[in-house]
C-alpha cells in the first residue's frame, strides 16, 4: 500500500447515445399535387445537463420541393422546426462530483427519411437524429509508483563506434601505404642518380 498513490484528474464519467425519429406536420401555401424532393439544412442545438439526463434542444429547417396547381407549377416551402431531445446518462463511477462539462456529438444530422402527403394538403415528414453526449467530471485514479533509485535497463549500440573506427582505420593504413610507397620511390630515384656519376 506504501507504493499506490492516487491521482484526482478530469475523465469521462458518463456516456449516452439516443435515435430519435420524429414525425413533423406542415402546412404549405398552395395544396401540393406532389412531393419532388425534401431536405433539412441550417441544424444548431445546445445541451445541459438536467439531473442523469442531458438535454440537447436546437432547430433546424425542413426544405419541401413540391408540384402543385395539377403539376403545372413548383415551389419549395421551408419551415423552421425546433424540439427537446432527453438522453439517459449512464455513469461508470458510483460518486462523481456534480459538472456541467458536456461534450455533444451528431452522430446522425438531422435527415429527412420520409416525405408524404396527407388529408390532401399537407406535409408529413419523418425526421431522424442520433446523439452521443460525454459527462467530463473529476474522478480518482489509483496508480503503483517505483522507488526513486528505480530506472528502465537501456540498450545501447556499439555500431557507431566500430564503424568509426574502421574509418580510422582504413584512413591510417592508406596514409601510411602513400607515405611509405612516396619514400621507397625517391629512395630508389637517389641511388640510380648516384650511381651514374661512378
Amino acid at each position: 500500500m506504501k507504493r499506490l498513490r492516487q491521482i484526482v484528474t478530469k475523465a469521462v464519467v458518463a456516456k449516452g447515445k439516443k435515435r430519435i425519429e420524429s414525425v413533423e406536420t406542415l402546412c404549405p401555401p398552395n395544396v401540393p399535387t406532389s412531393i419532388l424532393g425534401c431536405w433539412v439544412i441550417n441544424h444548431h442545438y445546445q445541451a445541459k445537463k438536467n439531473g442523469n439526463f442531458v438535454e440537447v434542444s436546437g432547430k433546424f429547417d425542413i426544405n419541401v420541393w413540391y408540384a402543385y396547381n395539377q403539376h403545372s407549377k413548383t415551389a419549395v416551402y421551408t419551415e423552421t422546426v425546433t424540439y427537446r431531445d432527453r438522453i439517459k446518462l449512464q455513469y461508470r463511477d458510483e460518486k462523481v462530483k456534480d459538472t456541467n462539462d458536456i461534450h455533444t456529438h451528431v452522430l446522425q444530422q438531422p435527415n429527412c427519411v420520409e416525405a408524404i402527403i396527407v388529408n390532401g394538403d399537407k406535409f408529413q415528414v419523418t425526421i431522424e437524429r442520433e446523439f452521443l453526449v460525454e459527462l467530463v467530471g473529476e474522478t480518482t485514479v489509483c496508480i503503483h509508483v517505483h522507488p526513486l533509485e528505480f530506472e528502465d535497463e537501456w540498450e545501447f549500440e556499439e555500431s557507431s563506434s566500430s564503424s568509426s573506427s574502421s574509418i580510422l582505420g582504413s584512413t591510417s593504413s592508406s596514409s601510411s601505404s602513400s607515405i611509405l610507397g612516396s619514400t621507397s620511390s625517391s629512395s630508389v630515384r637517389h641511388i640510380k642518380e648516384s650511381s651514374s656519376f661512378q
